[in-house]
């Protein structure tokens, strides 16, 4: 049994694991192996692709046995879950649906938002303080490194070849 608490909506959750199902139920009892307590974005977090930037930067605690955590944070990674049904049931479908929207449009902003930022320090890094190469001088580099290689192995086997010719000589 996992317990999963978000703050800030005084919200409990319990979660009880059965062939590869998963119960949710909102009253439990009885003692709980796990207890995972965060914030909503904190849980979002864990549920999205920062796994591991959710659980040590403490936006997500985890109390008892953490590799039931582990193998719960899985199965809900690889879940298919339709948010704005679930929240549907809680707020109504016109709430649910608009925080949907926001929700998606929040995301396509911060992705364009990372992609921009990605873009613009390559670039600031590249083209004005010159601390990193751009592909061109990258391409050079390396392709002068493998003529660099072919003349090595050449002038190795001249070598070896007149060396060969010393010694057949009387």
């Amino acid at each position: 049994m996992v317990a999963l608490e978000i703050s800030g909506l005084d919200l409990k959750f319990y979660l009880f694991g059965d062939e590869g199902k998963i119960s949710v139920l909102s009253l439990y009892e009885g003692p709980v192996d796990t207890r995972l307590t965060g914030s909503p974005l904190g849980f979002a977090r864990l549920a999205l692709d920062n796994r591991e930037d959710a659980l040590f930067q403490g936006a997500v605690r985890i109390e008892g046995d953490s590799e039931v955590g582990q193998q719960l944070q899985d199965l809900l990674a690889g879940a298919d879950w339709d948010w704005e049904e679930q929240l549907s049931r809680v707020t109504g479908d016109v709430v649910a649906h608009q925080a949907g929207r926001f929700a998606s449009r929040l995301r396509q902003t911060f992705e364009d938002t990372r992609e921009t930022l990605v873009r613009d320090c390559g670039e600031y890094l590249q083209e004005e303080s010159r601390l990193l190469p751009t592909r061109v001088e990258v391409d050079y580099f390396l392709a002068s490194v493998d003529r660099l290689r072919d003349d090595g192995e050449r002038l190795q086997a001249r070598v070896q070849r007149l060396l060969r010719g010393l010694d057949d000589t009387p």
